[in-house]
């Protein structure tokens, strides 16, 4: 709940009252941008505002719905007059959709089914060198939710029709043109046609659930196989530390100082949660919390007043000054409201309320699934009807301890289902005071509940390394990975025409203000014994650190923090001296293990990636002797 109040306490709770783009929106009846961004804004803002049962949050959202809900046309089609394309629309139907489950209007229903017959009663218009071309699936997570509401076998119809006049992501992800061999001849298109389409990161984020999502239709598994060999050929040719993998704008390898977008961040999360709930794989579950808790933070200041169009694992320089990106702007580090295109502006409000909404999903028996561990509280009808509440009490991902308390109208029989983190070796579930045998993947638990039942969990962290570019190595604690931590200056930058007349609207640059340049000195046979763990207590800003500013919301000025992040490490490293920032970015990583003139071990502290908005997070090593 802490991230959504800071939320709705920052750019997603204001962003409409002054950014020019939604102010004078077409999709709120104005005479403004009438394509993406209303509803790409709405595809946060309406979860959040009923999650929060914010009175002030669903005003705005009526405010937006007023206008959408009286503007279909008797063909189907909705919107603004001035919008011809069909892609806005996918992302409308999202829009309708969350807004039906908050509110119950009818009329939002309606706007969904009759689009659908709108898309059955006119030819196919997907062609592959725009938008709506290569993201058409994206009406098929609608679809689906309608057709498993209604049963309306025409809905199917649509869905088929997209599928067989769209660009084939099944064979993408088969062939995958774009792997690692592609970026480092320079290959990948750089361009906005049918052909850079296909490389562009966010299009990409969002096609690994198309083939997925299609084979609950087609049951045709090489759709599904699609979505998983998919996931893990962007892992290998261009996976970055905490889950994503680069693209900036357009996919670039594994070099650790090339970009993510954030809009690929939040719609791969999506697209995760999509396919966690159509196969309940827990592999899946492990990636999406890797993203929430490192990628998704990683990207925003502490307060949710900033955001970077592209992040960096080893980003130990931000600033607007040229960057070897693939096709981005040089605003596109800096952590601001509008840095480079205003997409990821209007588009990255999704991300937490859509992981809160997965963080439990229902079972086909009449149970519920824990997804991820995050502190919430759920309430669901299972079993034979009967409502239950469960309140998880944690500080999970900064803890190993899950508390789960059952609140039930009356005792009944249903099944819960605990999942057990790929990363966690030896799980210990208690239920009262009995003790419980944890199972991989899933740990069923069919029994009849009653209020008063507390299930209590220990997921112990390990420390782990994970090989990276050039041998480095990356440190992970459970679901978090760490940074080496850097002293850091925050500094007003001027953005131009991207920045913007409101005092809480700050582009930042940042300075560092010690030394990154660290090699490990470590025993990678034994990592447990290389780094000492410390744990403290969880600030109002659980995803920054000390030297942070942030905005004081009672005299509406910036204060610098001194909040250290809730989890931190300890280790004896190294100064390479020769390894420099080269275009503003860290220079060429050292192949490890490293040799260094100097052999003065020092002790340097490692936080959570989220954490350190200056980063070292693909680290080289140093054997220890």
């Amino acid at each position: 709940n802490t991230q959504l109040e800071i939320q709705k306490n920052s750019l997603t709770g204001h962003l409409d009252e002054f950014w020019p783009d939604l102010m004078t929106s077409n999709w709120r009846g104005g005479d403004g941008e009438a394509w993406e961004r209303g509803p790409y804004y709405l595809d946060g803002l309406v979860p959040l505002a009923y999650l929060l049962d914010d009175k002030k949050l669903i005003g705005k959202v009526n405010d937006w719905m007023d206008f959408i809900l009286t503007s279909q046309q008797e063909n189907g089609w909705f919107g603004p007059k001035k919008n011809n394309d069909r892609w806005p629309l996918a992302v409308g139907l999202k829009v309708l959709k969350q807004y039906y489950e908050g509110s119950g209007d009818e009329r939002a229903l309606n706007i969904i089914k009759n689009y659908f017959v709108y898309l059955n009663e006119n030819p196919p218009d997907w062609p592959d060198n725009v938008w709506r071309g290569v993201r058409a699936m994206e009406n098929a997570v609608t679809g689906y939710w309608l057709f498993k509401n209604t049963g309306d076998t025409k809905i199917l119809d649509a869905i088929k029709s997209i599928h067989d006049n769209c660009y084939n992501w099944t064979s993408y992800f088969e062939e995958f043109p774009w792997d690692g061999q592609a970026s480092k001849e320079g290959r990948i298109p750089k361009i906005w046609d049918a052909v850079g389409l296909t490389a562009h990161v966010v299009n990409v984020a969002m096609a690994t659930k198309y083939p997925g999502i299609y084979y609950q239709q087609s049951k045709n598994q090489a759709d599904l196989d699609a979505s998983f060999d998919g996931m893990k050929k962007l892992d290998y040719h261009h996976g970055q530390v905490g889950g994503r993998f680069s693209g900036d704008e357009h996919l670039s390898g594994n070099n650790p100082t090339q970009g993510t977008e954030m809009c690929a961040i939040v719609e791969y999360m999506f697209s995760l949660e999509n396919l966690i709930e159509l196969t309940g794989d827990n592999s899946l579950a492990d990636r999406l919390e890797v993203l929430a808790f490192n990628s998704l933070p990683g990207t925003q200041t502490g307060d949710g007043w900033g955001h970077q169009y592209n992040q960096q694992s080893n980003q130990v320089y931000v600033s607007n000054e040229k960057r070897n990106w693939s096709s981005n702007g040089n605003e596109s580090n800096v952590f601001g409201m509008e840095p480079n295109f205003g997409c990821c502006t209007a588009n990255m409000h999704q991300g937490w309320p859509k992981f809160t909404q997965s963080l439990w999903m229902a079972s086909p028996d009449a149970g519920l699934a824990v997804i991820s561990y995050a502190p919430c509280i759920v309430e669901a009808r299972v079993g034979k009807g009967q409502l239950v509440k469960l309140t998880n009490t944690t500080n999970y991902p900064f803890d190993e301890e899950i508390k789960i308390s059952v609140d039930s109208e009356k005792p009944g029989t249903f099944p819960l289902y605990l999942r057990i983190p790929g990363w966690c070796k030896n799980p210990e579930i208690k239920i009262n005071d009995d003790n419980i045998e944890a199972t991989e993947d899933f740990c069923i638990i069919e029994r009849k509940w009653k209020k008063g039942d507390v299930i209590t969990i220990n997921f112990p962290m390990e420390i782990e390394l994970e090989k990276r570019y050039n041998n480095a190595r990356s440190v992970k604690l459970g679901p978090l990975y760490f940074s080496v931590r850097i002293d850091k200056n925050y500094i007003k930058e001027d953005l131009g025409e991207h920045s913007h007349d409101h005092p809480h609207a700050v582009d930042w640059k940042i300075e560092a203000m010690s030394n990154w340049n660290y090699a490990l000195y470590m025993d990678e046979n034994n990592p447990s014994a290389s780094f000492e763990i410390s744990r403290g207590e969880i600030g109002p800003y659980p995803f920054a650190d000390a030297g942070d500013p942030v905005l004081d919301r009672e005299t509406g000025k910036y204060k610098i923090i001194d909040q250290d992040p809730p989890v931190m490490l300890k280790a004896m490293a190294m100064l390479v001296p020769e390894w420099k920032i080269v275009d503003n970015s860290a220079g060429e990583l050292p192949l490890s293990p490293v040799q260094v003139r100097f052999k003065e071990k020092i002790t340097i502290s490692l936080i959570p990636y989220a954490s350190a908005k200056l980063r070292l997070s693909e680290i080289p090593f140093i054997k220890s002797e």
